[in-house]
């Protein structure tokens, strides 16, 4: 298992574990998955799910046709490449530079799919309420087909010139012959049939939404003059997303199907607004999770305004799975963020994928592994396809560019690291790496700068470097807090492209003294002690709730992470504290910012005293407990000490000290004074007095020969002074001998007890 450590501390000389070397203070900033370099910036460079920086195809942008989204690309037999979008239905012509040349144009909002025959027709279905219009080689345009539906989605043509039309809302396929004749070929029971392809049998495929269907249908041709008909239907696959977007066939025979969304339980239409010749209003034109919304103006009296587009937030993520010809599924590929809109293979034969909602190309490796290999400034990879000479062709909406992928590798491709917050002012040391094909043998280049900003766009020091040696290299950059790495691939053709696996940067912070947070000091007679079981029964001491100090950073639960797991954890589990008479307790917080070892001193000194004078030392824990009845009644005061010695040599090590609050020690008890008893007939009065040594007195109770303790208030009901005076009164006494029994405690209960006897004679009955 690989651990992705950052800024992991040394436990000592010696001590190492895969991908962590420790020495006190040195630290290691260490990325080396995915998650890691998805954080920075690739120009070039493609990021691997498996950990891996590699150079990038070449990704150029060739065209901007003023198209705000370009839905599909498709060559002619001459090799001439068409790319379809909007607004207003437009289909363009490229030449070899890029200069767009418009072949179509209608009133529809978008021209969504389109597709050629052997003879260099182009077929163009446009939505909403679109048609399929047919435009000859020589120009003429005119409308081929009219299927009566809200939506065109896909067209496909078969090796006998017949089209085949994927709508939507009724999920209908049409079929038209050459020469124009059409009408339903397969009611699919879905609301869409969201995409259409032909499969090596001549079986036509076809993607539906809502409930994300792979059909194959079988092709029956009777003569030229007659459209086909559907033969046998079957479901191949039935994907756990809600839209089948791209379906796409290789060599051998294995379709690769991308699907979105999340499906809906509710099982009710989805009814799309409609435009209005009054006002403005969106049209949806698409019921699956990504929605292409379409808002147009009409002016009054004036032309119509030009549309603006945008894709809805989508949720339920995307799917890719392949289907092999035996029929046997495989998942390739989820996300639950990114949206499969396109798929196309490459020249080398792998599959790639047209992503949004942040415009990726992402290239499936296998074995669970891919690649983004390209990042436009578009929002959706609407459409792939491959040209000569190992090209592929990118279209993208919002806004609608067209690029090209490939053949060769980026040169000089950069990849910039996230900036890297070592939270404490400290410098820096070797950059090491570790890749394959060359990425040791001067291949790549690092490159390093820091700053004192969380943004590196500003007054950070320049780029130190090159540094080639994987080995490690002494990076010449000013000590700082944020550091950044930079990777440039420099030889992307000999030997193979190399590749970066893990990247480490040496740092050492400054050493910074340890903060005491705040200190508790607990009421008297408690004692605390770590967590373990106390007995029960006879004898046990009675737990008690602590008081916690404010701050008490020390007590919290530690994240289970790989340092943790690697290095003892630093945090105490909260002791426990008990009634315990004569014990005080204290507790404390504390931290050091270079995650240092600590050691703690306590001293105590008597209030009016001026020298302070050691009560423990060598602590580590976050608490102490003492005896009192050692030190003479008083009041004090505690200082703790908190020292990083530990983790540092005795002349750098820092200290940090905190006094607390006002503390008392009274372990003297109370007495009891001038216990008498008086006949006041027909009762007996019972008068003491109570002094107390340490502050008010608490409470005061009596006994009448043995009986239940009671309590009695001093004379004056409130009990606020160290010397009270009690009366009590008894009455009904047997004629007899009595004794009374008093008892009195202060508040650090302190008890003391004495009695008096006395005799009732026969008459006070």
């Amino acid at each position: 298992m690989k651990w992705r450590i950052i800024a992991v501390c040394v436990l000592a000389a010696g001590l190492a574990t895969p991908g962590l070397t420790y020495a006190e203070h040195t630290r290691y900033w260490r990325q080396s998955d995915a998650s890691d370099f998805e954080k920075g910036t690739a120009n070039g460079v493609a990021i691997r799910s498996d950990g891996k920086l590699m150079p990038a195809p070449q990704f150029n942008p060739l065209s901007d046709p003023d198209l705000a989204y370009i839905w599909e690309l498709r060559f002619d037999s001459r090799g001439r490449l068409y790319a379809a979008g909007g607004p207003n239905a437009k289909v363009v012509r490229l030449d070899e530079t890029g200069k767009a040349t418009t072949v179509f144009e209608s009133t529809e909002l978008a021209a969504q799919a389109i597709t050629f025959d052997a003879k260099d027709n182009l077929y163009v279905g446009t939505s909403p309420d679109g048609k399929v219009y047919k435009v000859t080689p020589d120009g003429q345009k005119s409308v081929f087909f009219d299927p009566k539906t809200k939506y065109i989605w896909a067209l496909a043509i078969d090796k006998q010139g017949d089209v085949f039309v994927g709508t939507g809302d009724k999920g209908d396929v049409f079929a038209v012959s050459p020469s124009g004749k059409g009408g339903v070929f397969y009611e699919s029971n879905e609301r869409h049939a969201r995409s259409l392809a032909f499969d090596s049998k001549g079986d036509l495929l076809i993607g539906t939404e809502p409930n994300g269907l792979i059909l194959r249908v079988q092709v029956d041709h009777k003569t030229a003059e007659e459209i086909p008909s559907a033969g046998t239907s079957f479901v191949i696959y039935e994907t756990s997303k809600k839209e089948v977007t791209s379906l796409s066939e290789d060599a051998s025979g294995n379709l690769y199907a991308a699907s979105i969304g999340e499906k809906s339980r509710s099982t009710g239409p989805t009814v799309p607004l409609q435009l209005t010749p009054q006002q403005a209003q969106p049209i949806v034109t698409s019921q699956g999770a990504a929605t292409l919304t379409i808002t147009q103006g009409v002016s009054q009296g004036g032309p119509t305004v030009a549309p603006l587009t945008y894709f809805a937030s989508a949720t339920g993520g995307a799917e890719v799975v392949k289907i092999s010809r035996d029929g046997s599924p495989q998942t390739l590929w989820t996300s639950r963020e990114d949206l499969a809109f396109s798929t196309g293979l490459s020249p080398s034969g792998k599959l790639l994928l047209g992503t949004g909602n942040k415009g990726s190309i992402i290239e499936l490796e296998g074995n669970d592994v891919y690649s983004t290999i390209a990042k436009s400034a578009s929002e959706q990879v609407t459409s792939l396809v491959e040209g000569a000479g190992g090209k592929m062709f990118v279209a993208t909406a919002n806004p609608g560019k067209i690029f090209t992928l490939g053949p060769g590798y980026t040169s000089d491709g950069t990849f910039e690291s996230d900036t890297f917050d070592t939270k404490i002012f400290s410098h820096w040391g070797r950059v090491t790496w570790w890749g394959e094909n060359g990425a040791a043998q001067g291949k790549v280049a690092f490159y390093v700068r820091s700053g004192n900003t969380s943004s590196p766009e500003k007054n950070w020091s320049p780029w130190a470097g090159p540094y080639k040696d994987p080995n490690g290299v002494a990076v010449n950059c000013p000590p700082a807090r944020f550091a950044q790495w930079k990777a440039v691939f420099l030889d992307t053709d000999g030997g193979g492209a190399p590749s970066i696996s893990w990247v480490s940067l040496a740092y050492q912070p400054k050493n910074v003294a340890p903060v005491i947070e705040d200190i508790a000091v607990q009421d008297p007679g408690i004692r605390v002690q770590g967590f373990a079981p106390q007995p029960v029964g006879p004898g046990a001491l009675m737990n008690v709730q602590l008081r916690m100090p404010q701050r008490a950073g020390a007590f919290s639960p530690a994240p289970m992470t790989a340092e943790a797991m690697v290095k003892p954890s630093k945090v105490e589990v909260p002791p426990q504290g008990f009634e315990d008479k004569g014990y005080e307790s204290v507790l404390w917080g504390a931290h050091d910012d270079n995650d240092d070892d600590l050691v703690f001193t306590i001293y105590y000194r008597g209030e009016g005293e001026k020298n302070w004078r050691l009560l423990k030392d060598k602590i580590t824990q976050h608490y102490y407990s003492w005896d009192t009845t050692t030190m003479p009644d008083g009041a004090y005061y505690l200082k703790i000490v908190a020292s990083d010695s530990p983790s540092n040599p005795s002349d750098e090590a820092l200290s940090d000290e905190r006094e607390s609050d006002r503390l008392e020690v009274a372990n003297t008890p109370p007495r009891i004074a001038n216990l008498r008893a008086e006949s006041h007939s027909p009762s007996e009065m019972i008068s003491f007095e109570g002094v107390s040594a340490a502050g008010a007195l608490a409470r005061a109770q009596y006994s009448v020969d043995s009986s239940d303790w009671q309590v009695v208030f001093p004379v004056g009901l409130l009990s606020d002074s160290p010397k009270q005076n009690y009366q009590i009164q008894l009455t009904k006494l047997a004629p007899g001998e009595h004794t009374v029994a008093v008892q009195i405690s202060d508040r650090f209960d302190n008890t003391t007890s004495a009695k008096v006897t006395f005799t009732v004679s026969g008459s006070e009955k």
